[in-house]
């Protein structure tokens, strides 16, 4: 029975509706362009398409406007991205992206904010090999990007080992069962025969042909760690933990970050709490969500067409209302949690059946060998002698986790040698900051974020020391456009990149992600940064009660005001 509170926006469909379905299920001509020899790019249609096998055609923006002075093609690369559900990958896997990132990237490997792998300056020549030896070393590519369900996180806290090997088996089960099922992604890069008639036969049964409007995340968090931020998902499942068994998840939809500048109508938002399921129910919950956000979601604006909005526009109650009548039962009451932080937890700790893990920290996520600092080597070399794992986390940190004591010794000796203990040494402001990747690869960055983030921090940790905050963990997070990448309406201090050199500024999150920031001042440089934060630093050192986080310090000094909603993030 359809209901008639329950419609799709009207309007002609968006661009994008027209190539997916066009594309015989997301195949297009992405054979043709990967062969056609005269250009290292492709056509906009197929990278539309190209997001959905795991990559995006991008450009380096530094040489833009040389290439362009001497009538040159852009310098075209693809940037490819792994689903690595939970973030969790064996030593030879590690190894294997290692060898990819020098073979055919640009010598380094990128750990996003959604637990995975991402390879940066891949040339078109080179993606169908890339993508092949991907597969050998088991994982892929696919949906990675793209109007689907996209990586799902898990928590990588190593205190909570033998819930997180459940939690991460459910992030795996998830990741698997919401798969798109063309073999679109098997035919063209692992040259998997196509079926007769394909047209005729191919289906996908939770998608449609036309998949989603907009991307989909998923995320599952254990308490009192946040650390996948959960609230910022379109779903979110919070493990509900009893006698050390996990009992079940509650339930939270409509969270999402990105919004565009200048368009009130776009707006982060915090994901809501809408009940509790078991731990086998959570399979048919994720599908039937993503079935309602794929029958009434907006494809005609795609700016206006990811979950959050289908949630506000239909009403929190219609939704859970529809999404009870495709499950045919009721959810069960929320239960009882608490989160107390959402970053990371460094150096050593021990973990249940004997192991070790060792968290290190990783300044914007990037793996590379510095001058003076031989990162990427130091872990390949762990990677070599390693018989455990490695976790990626979401704050773009490395897990080497589930340590053996017998290899714990000998991979101390290499942190020792390399110097990866000396993350610990940065100011904790410093350790709690996050960037994406901005420029001079992501065609939507205003403005820097990873390659800029380190330079800023090294002043903002000269006013940190100055008023004795160097052990207060306060979150910083830094895009370089609205779309949300480092989540950045969740940080206690946010910069979201307006223009080259200039950035919004934003206050007033929860440390524990439950609450967005509100925009405190625009369009500013760093001159106008740094003094601001020298008076609100100051501030917050001499005025602020015990245990109180600098996110709740600046709404209660009436430096800001609460964002108790999305829907208010851009009311004065």
């Amino acid at each position: 029975m359809v209901n008639p509170l329950l419609k799709a926006p009207e309007g002609p469909p968006s661009d994008v509706e027209d190539i997916k379905e066009r594309s015989n299920y997301l195949r297009g001509t992405l054979v043709e362009s990967m062969l056609e020899p005269l250009s290292a790019g492709i056509s906009d249609d197929d990278n539309r398409l190209m997001k959905h096998h795991g990559s995006y055609l991008q450009d380096d923006r530094d040489l833009r406007n040389e290439r362009q002075k001497q009538k040159l093609e852009p310098a075209y690369q693809f940037m490819l991205r792994v689903r690595l559900a939970g973030g969790v990958a064996t030593p030879a896997q590690w190894l294997t992206m290692d060898d990819l990132a020098h073979k055919y990237g640009n010598g380094t490997l990128k750990l996003t904010t959604r637990e995975t792998f991402q390879i940066h300056g891949i040339l078109k020549w080179n993606m169908k090999k890339t993508i092949q030896e991907i597969h050998a070393s088991m994982m892929d590519t696919i949906a990675a990007c793209g109007d689907v369900n996209r990586n799902v996180m898990a928590t990588s806290n190593p205190d909570l080992s033998e819930v997180h090997t459940e939690v991460h088996d459910w992030a795996r089960q998830l990741s698997d069962h919401l798969l798109p099922r063309t073999r679109a992604y098997h035919e063209i890069w692992l040259d998997e025969e196509k079926v007769i008639t394909t047209e005729e036969v191919e289906t996908e049964p939770m998608y449609g042909p036309l998949y989603l409007p907009r991307k989909f995340k998923i995320g599952i968090a254990v308490p009192p760690s946040n650390d996948v931020d959960v609230f910022s998902q379109d779903l979110g499942f919070i493990a509900i933990v009893e006698n050390n068994q996990l009992i079940g998840f509650n339930v939270a939809i409509g969270g999402g970050m990105g919004m565009s500048h200048g368009d009130t109508q776009t707006y982060p938002q915090v994901a809501k709490v809408i009940g509790f399921v078991t731990p086998d129910q959570i399979l048919d919950v994720a599908e039937k969500i993503i079935t309602i956000q794929r029958d009434y979601g907006n494809r005609s604006v795609r700016k206006y067409a990811r979950f959050k909005y289908t949630v506000d526009r239909l009403g929190l109650e219609n939704v859970v209302e529809e999404l009870e009548s495709r499950l045919g039962w009721k959810l069960q009451e929320k239960r009882e949690f608490k989160f107390d932080h959402n970053g990371d937890r460094y150096g050593w700790v021990k973990g249940v059946k004997g192991k070790w893990h060792f968290t290190m920290f990783v300044e914007g996520g990037r793996i590379i060998d510095y001058p003076d600092y031989k990162l990427m080597t130091a872990i390949r070399e762990i990677a070599k002698v390693h018989t455990g794992d490695f976790r990626l986390t979401s704050n773009q940190n490395l897990i080497v986790g589930n340590v053996s004591s017998q290899k714990k010794k000998k991979i101390e000796q290499i942190i020792e040698q390399y110097g990866l203990s000396d993350g610990m040494k940065h100011s904790a402001i410093r350790r709690s900051a996050l960037a994406c990747v901005a420029l001079p690869t992501c065609g939507l960055a205003m403005a820097e974020a990873e390659r800029y983030l380190p330079s800023l921090m090294d002043k903002i940790d000269e006013i940190v020391d100055e008023n004795g905050l160097r052990n207060k963990e306060i979150t910083i997070r830094m895009t370089g456009c609205p779309n949300g990448c480092a989540r950045h309406a969740l940080g206690e201090i946010g910069f979201i990149g307006k223009s080259v050199g200039k950035y919004n500024m934003y206050l007033g999150a929860a440390h524990d992600g439950s609450r967005l920031s509100k925009m405190y001042r625009e369009n500013i440089g760093e001159a106008e940064i740094l003094n601001e934060l020298r008076v609100l630093l100051s501030r917050y050192a001499k005025e602020r009660q015990e245990n109180e986080h600098f996110g709740d310090f600046v709404i209660r000094a009436g430096i800001i005001k609460e964002t108790t909603d999305g829907t208010n993030f851009h009311a004065s």
